[in-house]
């Protein structure tokens, strides 16, 4: 049955009234993409009210900068989760921009292109590209957006998680045209109970299933297993995550941390004993806000100052 058309509409709606701009994130034509028709797909859940996008084949930025007195110069590239089917985008993108904005942070919502042999020649590294090509943007426009170019963060929640752990350990190989040389190394990760590893005890199977195929490599479940990619380099880390997870394994969190600490990474780990998974901004078992203690860690860090 389809979806009302109202409901597609108010989701063009919340993209347009609560973001400041709309970006495309490739000025001419879009890396690793085959030809074919914008096939994106906008729905509503009726029950929780939670905005989700599928077949995104088309990158954007959406871009919220905070009000001019409570800037402070840092930037937080937004990674919504799906398991790489769907994006999340309302409460793990929208939601989480203005809430940022609140802080002082300039938010910046990545709508990445979904793993597709439809829409892509090389369907693995698409997110990829679009999360350093996110990376990439906002320090070219740092200045004239007040950012320090030295203060870009990178977010993500579940499979937008993996995602963003990948930019975090994957940042010395380039996907993208990179002519100035720009840095593609978040200088910060936080992630919200991640997909971290593709091995077959920790996977989530879907989100595997959608990057890199039902049937991957010995070779390239390591690749994408991030606990396994991190060096003395890899940008520190904030992380989240319920013990009751039962759809992504908290033992992501754990070894991503335990691999942070093994290489003299500074890492902070939080899990709550309950909250399931795909809390967003507010973990239903508990009346602690886990974003006030990542706003404690980002100024411990220095990163808040102006």
């Amino acid at each position: 049955m389809k979806k009302p058309i109202l409901l597609i509409i108010t989701s063009f709606l919340v993209i347009m009234v609560n973001a400041q701009q709309v970006i495309s994130l490739y000025a001419d034509s879009i890396p690793n993409s085959r030809p074919g028709k914008d096939e994106e797909r906008h729905e509503t859940n009726g029950a929780t009210g939670h905005v989700s996008l599928s077949k995104v084949s088309h990158p954007t930025l959406s871009a919220y900068f905070p009000e001019k007195d409570k800037a402070n110069g840092m930037a937080i590239i937004i990674c919504p989760g799906g398991g790489y089917s769907h994006l999340a985008i309302g409460h793990e993108g929208f939601d989480v921009a203005s809430r940022l904005n609140e802080m002082g942070i300039a938010a910046f919502v990545l709508k990445y292109r979904l793993p597709s042999d439809v829409t892509m020649i090389n369907k693995e590294v698409g997110p990829l590209q679009d999360a350093q090509r996110a990376v990439q943007l906002v320090r070219q426009r740092a200045g004239s957006w007040g950012i320090d170019p030295g203060r870009v963060g990178i977010m993500g929640f579940s499979a937008g998680g993996h995602l963003a752990s990948t930019a975090g350990t994957h940042f010395t190989k380039a996907v993208i045209p990179n002519k100035e040389n720009i840095s593609l190394r978040p200088d910060f990760l936080i992630l919200l109970y991640p997909v971290i590893s593709f091995t077959d005890s920790l996977a989530h199977k879907g989100s595997r299933d959608n990057l890199i195929g039902p049937n991957p490599s010995e070779d390239k479940i390591r690749e994408y297993s991030n606990e396994k990619q991190v060096t003395a380099y890899t940008p520190p880390a904030f992380i989240v995550q319920a013990g009751d997870d039962h759809t992504v394994r908290v033992q992501n969190s754990i070894a991503f941390y335990q691999a942070l600490a093994q290489h003299g990474v500074p890492a902070e780990l939080h899990i709550y004993p309950k909250g399931g998974h795909g809390f967003g901004l507010h973990n239903p078992s508990t009346k602690d806000e886990w974003i006030d203690l990542l706003r404690n860690w980002l100024d411990a860090n220095g990163w808040m100052k102006k």
